[in-house]
């Protein structure tokens, strides 16, 4: 299966207790992330991150997959259609 261009957005709707266990996550699949942008918004205490990832459709399934199990973590994804 060949590896395609996508990304990852990623809503943390508690920073202080969700964020560490995102970034493990993330760490864990960070041979797939090529960029990363991460935005906190201190006064609603959530954090919005965004990957660009180079991945299969099982690699990027198993990373949001960890992801979305994590209570108050929303995950939207994408990969093109082209390889």
């Amino acid at each position: 299966m060949e590896k395609r261009l996508g990304f990852v957005g990623v809503i943390i709707h508690n920073r202080t207790k969700e964020a560490p266990q995102v970034n493990n996550i993330l760490t864990e699949f960070g041979e797939l992330i090529v960029g990363r942008m991460g935005i906190p918004h201190v006064k609603r205490q959530l954090s919005v991150i965004v990957l660009i990832v180079n991945a299969t459709t099982d690699e990027l399934g198993a990373l949001t997959g960890k992801l979305g199990k994590i209570s108050g973590v929303s995950v939207k994804s994408a990969l093109s259609k082209v390889e």
